[in-house]
């Protein structure tokens, strides 16, 4: 005879894209005697968790909700129970039950439950926009529309590495983005620094991304990968308009990295507590010049070395005809060691809108890459 997390399974796997929490609201209730199940869903900005149906938004960082979404792991307040709501890595928000059966069995089932919603709704999200409009407390503008839908996700966590990124202003992006994809052995990320405005800049962006994802898909070299997306992008514009990339992948058996500097973002290693800049071959930018022959550098990283590729966007940030800086962006980030990748870029980004007192004006990137070390 199947179980309550076998029956909640089944239900979540056969309810319609738009209704998973209520089949989910259904069975908690048959089971635990649950009488308030609610979704609440993080936003663009990483700054507020929205209620999927008519709940209060949560702001507040001591709040459980937030406890437990930045720990990932429930949390039990007055009767009522925070679950992470996520999937490999990538959170997606938190589920709120009450009232909370007793017993650390219960427990461990209902966290279980949670972790199966979060992949359901990983995997019902191209399907419907229930869920992908209740994330937003704002419109997004179309450039920002089209940014948010070419990202492979915000975080990913494997046993050899944890990755993150967040691009600033989250509901206004235009060109910055980035992208990664792994295959077990090897881990790529891409981090554009766009240029232009509006829906222009996304799609030069949008061109650049799906160049370098065809490039990769065909197997091809780091180099030629780079090379690819510049033709791409100089057959359609002639040199005028380009766009400035970083790409590397990382070996996972040796944590060997290969580099291709294309007029790139900073790249930035912290490593014991310092920060350095890792000098690389500047290189022409994507599409600035016909056929331009793109050279591959590497270096090699060490268990427990943390990666920072961040854009312009970052260090131009100003506030009072002063600027963020180098000194700053240092400083900062050796005060990110004990977090997760998520955390240190959401951290870095609130710390540029506080620097700028609210939304930054240029686009800003940050990605985080933690190497945990060859894993058996």
């Amino acid at each position: 005879m199947s179980g309550p997390e076998d029956r909640v399974r089944r239900a979540l796997g056969e309810a319609p894209a738009d209704l998973l929490i209520d089949r989910l609201a259904t069975e908690l209730a048959r089971a635990y005697g649950i009488t308030r199940t609610e979704l609440y869903q993080v936003d663009y900005r990483l700054a507020v968790l929205l209620a999927l149906g008519d709940g209060e938004p949560i702001t507040s960082p001591g709040h459980p909700a937030w406890r437990c979404f930045d720990h990932q792991e429930p949390v039990v307040s007055e009767g009522t129970g925070w679950f992470p709501v996520g999937m490999r890595g990538e959170r997606r928000g938190v589920l709120r039950l009450s009232p909370l059966p007793a017993g650390p069995a219960a427990l461990r089932e209902l966290d279980a439950m949670a972790t199966a919603l979060g992949h359901e709704l990983a995997a019902v999200t191209a399907s419907t926009d229930v869920y992908v409009t209740a994330r937003r407390d704002r419109r997004l503008t179309l450039a920002a529309e089209m940014q948010w839908e070419l990202l492979p996700g915000r975080s990913r966590i494997r046993p050899s590495f944890r990755l993150a990124g967040q691009l600033e202003p989250a509901y206004a992006v235009r060109g910055d983005s980035f992208d990664w994809s792994d295959d077990g052995r090897r881990l790529w990320l891409s981090v554009i620094n766009g240029s232009g405005e509006g829906a222009a800049a996304s799609m030069l962006t949008s061109l650049a991304i799906h160049a370098l994802r065809n490039a990769r898909r065909a197997e091809l070299a780091l180099a030629d990968q780079a090379a690819l997306a510049d033709q791409a992008i100089y057959a359609l514009h002639r040199g005028e308009q380009y766009l400035s990339a970083l790409l590397l992948e990382l070996d996972l058996a040796s944590g060997t990295m290969t580099v291709v500097d294309a007029g790139s973002p900073r790249l930035l290693l912290l490593r014991e507590g310092e920060v350095s800049e890792q000098v690389l071959e500047k290189q022409f930018p994507l599409g600035m010049f016909e056929a331009t022959d793109y050279q591959a550098q590497q270096f090699p990283l060490r268990r427990g070395d943390r990666l920072f590729v961040v854009s312009d966007g970052v260090v131009d940030a100003t506030a009072r005809q002063i600027r963020y800086g180098e000194t700053a962006l240092d400083r900062f980030l050796r005060r990110t060691g004990p977090m997760e990748p998520l955390d240190a870029v959401r951290s870095l980004i609130g710390d540029l809108r506080a620097f700028v007192a609210g939304d930054l004006i240029d686009d800003a990137v940050a990605v985080c890459l933690d190497w945990l070390g060859p894993q058996p």
